[in-house]
């Protein structure tokens, strides 16, 4: 099974809801706009260590874990 994602405009998605229903594909709509809880959680813990100073530049990490 494939997944496609599309941005339709409002004329558009009329027309594909309408399409995808006569053609009896199943499809789902959402329209959550905002990220997940979690995700905005470990956004601010990143954004705190950063802030706290912990962090290393990719130089740095480049150093401590070189590619083999």
């Amino acid at each position: 099974m494939a997944t496609y994602v599309i941005y339709p405009t409002d004329e558009q998605e009329k027309f594909m809801k309408a399409f995808l229903e006569a053609l009896e594909i199943s499809f789902v709509k959402d329209d959550e706009d905002e990220l997940p809880p979690h995700v905005l959680a470990g956004i601010a813990r990143g954004q705190a260590d950063i802030q706290a100073g912990r962090f290393v530049s990719l130089e740095e990490f480049k150093k401590k874990f070189p590619l083999k």
